[in-house]
């Protein structure tokens, strides 16, 4: 019997694990203190939201493969935030720029 529910309760982790990969990923602790350096050092980041599987609002930072999980309040968050969406706006415009001037000198080629 004790296997039996042993297995049963793998299988069940298991699924749940499958059908919701980021249930195990949550933040269960923020950081109001950020050292100098480390958001110049962000590759990405990630908003948890404190509705469904997490119960903490919480920024999580991506740095050299570590995740670091910081205030969603805190000012320098913020800032931060801002300027690397702004800074992905501003490449996503700039290679659609680009694309239409290839296609364009592709145009006046032919001609």
């Amino acid at each position: 019997l004790i296997p039996l529910v042993s297995v049963l309760f793998l299988t069940l982790l298991l699924l749940f694990s499958a059908l919701f990969p980021g249930a195990f990923d949550c933040c269960t602790k923020i950081s109001d203190e950020i050292p100098k350096g480390i958001l110049r050092r962000v590759e990405r980041f990630e908003i948890q939201k404190a509705d469904g599987l997490c119960h903490l609002e919480a920024v999580i930072l991506h740095i050299k493969g570590k995740k670091f999980c910081v205030n969603p309040w805190n000012r320098k968050v913020k800032k931060m935030m801002k300027k690397m969406k702004h800074k992905i706006h501003r490449s996503k415009f700039h290679v659609k720029k680009q694309r239409r001037t290839r296609k364009n000198r592709r145009s006046s080629k032919m001609k």
